[in-house]
Order: structure tokens, then sequence, then C-alpha cells
């Protein structure tokens, strides 16, 4: 990126560097923001289509899900990166809703262009966004209605709804997988100072291909996809006492090079029956805490497993750390990190533990414990492909059914709760007067696109349907809004009576992250792309920083 100074040439940057300024630069980013958004948006609702996605390597990922889509990619520009950023914070943050955020921060771009379009800047723009997302979480507050961990049918409700667009079979497997995940959640919550907590961590999902979707379980315990190392021990343990140890039932190596000598046959002897004693005396220990089952995050020697066996023990050897610490929050186990210290008020309770072969493969299942705080969902599906979707799944109602009882508050889904904000942003536009009332406009219709979104999905005609929307959410007195897309009839319906219900956090949320989004990409009115040849670093040749910049220049 060379100046002409003073006759001169002087570079300031690799040669091949690019640059795009002012509204140019605006305009690719609008760009590439909304066509990001137009890629992702045939996924949303329950009539949304799949995306197959191949990596390089011929990996295929057939998904619905919003953010896995956006991952798999591998998008280049850096405006579509920030796009992806969109969909990652919502996943993180309350696990769905990752398609409807990238929808609204690529229709807030667009409508956005059209303003600078009309010679109005930018700084305005963002500045009637941020009035306009401000109003619309008051009135997301206002219309959302209030759940406890009671209400059972409606924590249904919306794990089905966040299942609703993954093709994941019919209604009957869904709903048994919505149960799974009611339980699961109910299971894992704790009370902190008046508030629900979920570590949505502590609900462990295995997958396993084979056998069918209504096969997928719920595990009161935990299930760890390792085998019984020995082939003598018994396959199962009712009432079983856990230890949880972080210890390697090994002979452990010097950390310094050492060297035995060993002059006579009967030296080796004694050094060998001395090894077999300590592992003797660990399984020992072990044994007089009245373990019955051993779990270990490290290895276990061949001899330890013999005298294991002979003590009727099960041992499972590499555990992973995260198993560990689910194992210790569903049975009431410590994990004991020395034997010595190891009695049996470390050890844990499960009311069986059983070996298990699913699909060709062994694994252990820890079961009926007395009040875990850790569960398993057991996802199954025909093939690969299916189960990851299913987890998918499984993962999006955890995280709507965790933020929904967070929250404390849930909203109507189906586009209704978008179209009451807008009808409401539309009302407070007119009170804001200036050019403000533009953008905040421009807010109100750029939540529409959910709705028309829905409505296109469905084979709705979009327009008729969001002018009737419109109509209904004038008039409250008949409940018009919860009027919203009601894709299965294939027209507009009442989603409160249809038992389409989504938490409001996760709306909440979609209109926080796009807000923010679009913000962050109006302000950009410089790419600079140093992609070019590294430059020498010579003071006066090409690519240094010869011939100066006087000030006030810029590159």
């Amino acid at each position: 990126m060379a100046r002409q100074i003073g006759g001169q040439e002087g570079y300031v940057m690799p040669e091949g560097s690019q640059r795009v300024r002012g509204s140019d630069a605006m305009r690719i980013n609008i760009a590439i923001g909304y066509a990001v958004a137009n890629i992702i948006k045939t996924t949303l609702g329950p009539k949304g289509m799949d995306k197959m996605l191949v990596s390089d390597l011929g990996d295929i990922v057939i998904t619905n899900d919003g953010a896995t889509i956006l991952e798999e990619m591998n998008v280049e520009h850096p405006a579509a990166k920030l796009m992806v950023e969109v969909a990652k914070t919502q996943d993180k943050e309350v696990g769905d809703g990752t398609t409807t955020s990238v929808i609204i921060a690529g229709n807030l771009l667009k409508k956005a262009g059209d303003l600078l379009d009309q010679n109005i800047h930018p700084t305005t723009v963002i500045r009637g966004y941020e009035l306009a997302s401000r109003k619309a979480e008051e009135t997301l507050e206002k219309a959302s209605s209030k759940v406890s961990l009671e209400d059972i049918e409606i924590l249904k409700k919306i794990a089905l709804i966040a299942m609703g667009s993954k093709g994941i079979g019919s209604e009957g497997e869904k709903t048994k997988i919505a149960n799974i995940v009611v339980r699961a959640v109910k299971q894992v919550v704790e009370k902190k100072e008046n508030k629900l907590v979920i570590d949505a961590d502590l609900i462990k999902i295995e997958k396993k291909a084979g056998g069918e979707i209504m096969d997928t379980e719920l595990i009161i315990g935990v299930l760890v996809d390792k085998e019984i190392v020995h082939a003598g021990m018994p396959k199962e343990i009712v009432n079983a006492k856990i230890a949880l140890i972080d210890v390697a039932l090994e002979i452990e190596k010097t950390e310094i090079d050492a060297k035995i000598e060993i002059t006579n046959p009967n030296q080796m002897e004694l050094f060998l029956k001395q090894e077999e004693k300590m592992l003797k005396d660990m399984v020992e220990k072990i044994s007089s805490s009245g373990a019955t089952a051993v779990f270990c995050q490290k290895g276990i020697d061949d001899i330890a497993q013999h005298y294991l066996n002979k003590a009727g023990i099960i041992a499972i050897r590499r555990v992973k750390k995260s198993d560990m610490e689910k194992l210790a929050r569903a049975t009431e186990a410590k994990i004991a990190s020395s034997l010595e210290d190891l009695t049996a008020k470390d050890l844990g309770f499960a009311g069986k533990v059983y070996e298990h072969k699913i699909s060709g493969e062994a694994m252990v299942f820890v079961e009926n414990c007395k009040d875990p705080k850790s569960v398993t969902i057991f996802v199954r599906g025909g093939t690969d492909h299916v189960v990851s979707e299913v987890e998918r799944a499984v993962k999006d109602a955890i995280g709507s059914v965790s933020a929904s009882l967070e929250d404390g508050k849930f909203v109507t889904g189906g586009g209704s709760v978008e179209m009451e904000l807008s009808k409401e942003l539309m009302a407070y536009a007119t009170e804001i007067g200036g050019r403000e009332q533009l953008a905040i406009q421009a807010f109100a219709e750029a939540l529409e696109s959910i709705p028309k979104t829905l409505a296109e999905n469905a084979g709705i005609d979009s327009i008729d349907t969001i002018v009737s929307l419109r109509n209904k959410h004038k008039h409250k007195d008949d409940n018009g809004k919860y009027i919203g897309v009601d894709v299965m009839a294939g027209k507009i319906g009442d989603m409160n009576k249809n038992g389409v219900l989504e938490p409001a956090k996760v709306k909440k949320q979609a209109i926080t992250s796009a807000t923010e989004t679009a913000r962050l990409i109006l302000r950009i009115d410089d790419i600079i792309s140093s992609k070019g040849k590294s430059a020498p670093t010579s003071p006066g040749g090409p690519g240094g920083m010869g011939g100066g910049m006087p000030g006030g220049e810029d590159m």
C-alpha cells in the first residue's frame, strides 16, 4: 500500500495489500452479513430444510442447527466470521435460537443498508437500533409469562418446540425425548439464593448408533464408555459401594534416572515379589474400605487387576476426568488422590453397576443412585448422522428448558412475540421523532423477518401472513398478541392454544446479540487486508517506512 510523498514512494504495508473504505466497505459487510443469514434462513421452524456440509476430508454433516452449519461452513470473510460469532454466543448462552439470532442480525444489516442509501449517517442508525433494542427488551419482559419447576407440561412444550426444527422423527419420538430432557434437568437443578441454577454439563449425553430413536433413555446415574478391565470380574454388582481414585494402581517409575544392580537371580525374584507386594497392598487398602467397584482415572497394572478380581471388586480404568466428576456428583463419592486416606466415608453408592454390550462395544452403567446430581441421556438412532442430529436436538432442548427455569419466563413462539415487539416498536418510533425513528422502524421490520421466514419455509404466502398478523396484533381483545404462524395448519393461529412456547431468555439473547453485531459491522468504514508478500525490513527500501509520513497523511 504505497503513497506518493514528495515525489518518493513510501510503503507502509506490504505490496499486494488491499483496502476498501467508506461506503463501499459498509456495503460489502452488509451484503456478506445478509448473505450468511440467507444461507441458514431455510432451516428455521419445523418445516425448515437441512443442510449437507462436506469437509475437505469428505466428512459429511447433515444438520438443521444454525450454529453447527456456520461452524462447519468454514467462512473466510471477516464480516461473515462476525455473524458466526452471533450463533456461537447464542449457543453458549442459551443453547437454542441460533438461526433466529443470525436471521435478525442479517435483516438489521439489510435495513441499515437501505437507510444508508437515503444518506442517513451510520451513527444515527446505530443509535436508533440501540433505542429499539432496549424498548424490545422491556416489551419482551411484559409479554412473557412465568414458569417454575412445577410446570412440567409447559416445560415439556418448551422442549418439544426447541427440537421442532430438527428432523429427528415422529411426534412420539420427540415427545419421549422431551420427557427425558425435562426429567434430566429437574434432577440436576439446584437452588442458590432463591434462584434456580442448572449446570448443563452435569447432564451427560452419550450416543451410540444402532437401534432406533425410541431406544433413547435416561440413566439415573452415569454411563461410562469403558469396559471392566478383567474378564474374571463380575459383570454386575447390586448395591455397589463405589471408590473413585485418581491414583495409578501401578508401580510408579522414579522421576529421575535410576539404576538397579541385580547380581543374582534371587535378588531378581525378591525385586519382583516386592513389586507384587506393593500392588497387593494397594488393592488391600481399597478392599478394606469396603469398596465393591473401582473407577480409576489412571492405569491399573495386570497384577493389581488379578488381586482386585480375587477380592470380587470390579474395576474400570482410564476413566475421563469429566466422567469422574459426574460419577462423584451422581454417587456422592469423593475422588481420592491417595489410597492412604481412603475410608468407607469416601465411597459412593449406586443401586446397580453393570457392563452391557451395545452395538458390539462394552459400556459400564452406574444406575439407581439415591439422589444423583448428574445423569446421562443415552442417545440412540439408526445411523451416525441420525444420532448426531438427535444429540444436537437434545442439547437445544436442555438449553431451552434450563433457560426457562433460570429466567423463570417464557413467551409464545411461531413469530407471535416478534410481531408483538414489531408493533410496539412502530408505535415507539413515532414517539422518538428525529432520524432515529427511521432506524427504529427498520428494527421493527427486521423482527418481522422471523414470522415471514417461518411462512416461506412452510409454503405459505409470506406477504399475506405478515399483513394478517399485523392486523391481529392490533386487536388485543381476542388474544391478538398470541397470534403467530401455525406452520402445521398452513395459516396463522393462536400459539398459546397450540402450545408453541419458547424461553424469553432465548428471544432476549437473540435480539441483544443481533443488535450488537449489527452495531459492530455498521461502525466499520475501512477494511485493510494485509495478506500481501512479507515486506523487507530495510528502512529505506520498498516495504519499509521509507519516505516517512507527514502528519495528517493516511495510508
